[in-house]
């Protein structure tokens, strides 16, 4: 088990394997409740793909388990980098052409890959689709990023009032997280915020 803080989070993540963590089933069902009081879709109708799935022989793969659970029978597509992960498909995201176009894309991306991986969800997913990351609070900062803000603002965006816990132990590190929701043509000036 690796101990995460906001000291030791960066020599944590070099112990992970492509910056795989579990997030929680609990705290997505959380905001996906609150999303769809918000945003009224057909889950079970919709094209749903998650890149960075996770899963591995002691845990199911997050997303589409807590999408499960909260509509009932849904197919999510899934893709991840890790050979042991429970995802259909073995790929890097990043180099995969997706043959269609989702209607939503929802996963916790690898941090360090989190705004190439925002990007190529954009394009990848279809017009007026959703793409829905799990983010630090924090991801709004940065000179790094502002340009893509400026450009692509999302929609939406659902701060974890309880930090998120990552280990097995369920403690948690000096970060917020958010889900920001972005739909696809559709980039405001600003973004609705919601603590849940």
């Amino acid at each position: 088990m690796v101990n995460i803080s906001s000291t030791n989070r960066s020599l944590a993540r070099n112990a992970h394997v492509s910056d795989y963590y579990i997030t929680p089933v609990a705290d997505i069902r959380l905001f996906l409740k609150e999303f769809n009081s918000v945003v009224k879709l057909d889950w079970p109708k919709c094209n749903i793909l998650d890149p960075c799935a996770g899963g591995d022989s002691k845990n199911p793969m997050s997303y589409p388990t807590a999408l499960q659970d909260e509509f009932g029978s849904i197919h999510t597509r899934t893709i991840d980098i890790r050979a042991d992960s429970l995802a259909a498909v073995k790929t890097d995201y990043l180099q995969h052409a997706t043959n269609e176009e989702p209607d939503i894309i929802i996963t916790n991306p690898p941090f360090k890959d989190a705004l190439n991986i925002i990007k190529k969800a954009l394009d990848d997913v279809k017009d007026g689709g959703w793409v829905i990351m799990l983010l630090r609070l924090n991801f709004f900062g940065s000179k790094q990023r502002k340009a893509f803000w400026d450009e692509f603002m999302p929609k939406y965006a659902f701060v974890h009032h309880k930090r998120i816990g990552f280990t097995e132990s369920g403690g948690t590190d000096s970060i917020e997280y958010i889900h920001c929701c972005w739909q696809k043509g559709n980039y405001p000036n600003f973004c609705q915020l919601k603590v849940i």
